[in-house]
């Protein structure tokens, strides 16, 4: 049962975040169009689409991205208000304790955090579909990939010198296919390739083939004396490949848009292929649980650090907040740097931040009401 201070400090809590997130939102929303206002012109893109396709998903992704941050100062801010003025002294002079004061905040926390949780699983992953396709439509940059290799079902190996999505065209395509005793059985490289997107029928110029079969019923020391070989040449050849321009050539947030499900087996897919860019979406896969999580850590730390009357006034709480949010923010980027580059595990490197925090949160906790 929610005692009259369990209320009264929820509503503080819930208030201020609503208000900090709508106003953060909004100034991130209005520097956004600024920037993006000639490139919807130039593409003629609906006033219905920019709102409800792109802006309405732009608000709930950032807004939920940046909600345990936003948590951490509206905690701070609000917090400090109410020790400025006096308000923590009589709760604690009353004879409660410290953790006692900590309830509600640890109730509006787990509010927000089962909030993030949701989005995180069940909404943002549709809403960002929504909002990548207007991106891809209307401003998106062109995509450039450059010395792609990946290994394909059926013992195919796929590589290209480079892929210019603005110009649909694949330079120095070259496909190996190999039998089940990894025998070259078919090469073919292209100067250039091209495909319609979600097509699989690829139009492929200055063709060089060489068709490999072998004869497994004749004894042989030397390999060559059971392989017969075909050389083809072609300026022009228009073919059906089991495989799309979608398969090759990925932008690093195509995760954002994935439900959990789908991230998945989108991940072992791309471990099949040897994708240099797994940990990335690794990282998406893991961070959708670890960002929610966040916001007990950082609410405990605002209260700890904010439930102290300080001769500067709320100015110095904000101060001391903002420095653990950088703080907070390089161990987050410190990490995931560590999972794209040199092999760190991408599960520690979303949740090692919360993990170091976490510990000290408690340390901070056990020494505020000192």
């Amino acid at each position: 049962m929610l005692k009259i201070l369990d209320r009264y400090i929820i509503r503080k809590f819930l208030s201020t975040f609503f208000f900090m997130l709508g106003v953060i939102m909004l100034l991130a929303m209005v520097f956004d169009v600024a920037e993006r206002l000639s490139e919807f012109i130039d593409n003629q893109a609906p006033l219905r689409a920019i709102i409800f396709d792109y802006y309405f998903n732009f608000l709930l992704y950032y807004g939920n991205t940046f909600s345990s941050m936003i948590v951490f100062i509206s905690v701070i801010w609000f917090t400090a208000k109410m020790a400025q003025e006096a308000e923590i002294i009589p709760m604690l002079n009353s004879g409660r304790p410290f953790i006692r004061i900590l309830r509600p905040y640890m109730i509006a926390a787990t509010i927000l955090m089962l909030l993030s949780l949701i989005l995180n699983h069940f909404v943002l992953p549709r809403a960002n579909r929504v909002r990548l396709d207007f991106e891809e439509s209307f401003y998106r940059d062109r995509l450039l990939v450059e010395n792609y290799h990946a290994e394909f079902p059926g013992n195919e190996l796929i590589h290209y010198a480079s892929y210019n999505s603005q110009e649909n065209i694949i330079n120095d395509f070259v496909i190996e296919k190999y039998d089940d005793h990894s025998r070259l059985v078919h090469f073919l490289k292209a100067r250039t390739a091209t495909v319609a997107h979600g097509s699989s029928n690829w139009h492929l110029t200055d063709v060089f083939e060489r068709l490999v079969s072998y004869d497994d019923t004749i004894a042989f020391k030397d390999q060559l004396i059971n392989q017969k070989i075909r050389l083809v040449e072609e300026h022009k050849k228009d073919t059906i490949l089991p495989y799309r321009i979608e398969d090759m050539a990925i932008r690093d947030n195509i995760a954002e848009a994935m439900t959990f499900s789908e991230l998945k087996q989108f991940i072992k897919k791309e471990k099949d292929k040897g994708n240099r860019n797994v940990p990335t979406f690794e990282i998406e896969l893991y961070q959708r649980t670890s960002y929610p999580f966040a916001t007990y850590v950082l609410t405990l730390i605002g209260v700890s650090v904010s439930s102290r009357k300080k001769r500067g006034g709320i100015g110095v709480n904000i101060a001391i907040g903002l420095l653990f949010v950088f703080i907070y923010i390089f161990a987050m980027k410190v990490t995931t740097v560590a999972a794209t580059t040199v092999g760190f595990p991408p599960i520690a490197a979303v949740w090692l931040p919360n993990f170091i925090f976490g510990i000290l949160a408690i340390f901070m906790y056990r020494i505020a009401p000192k």
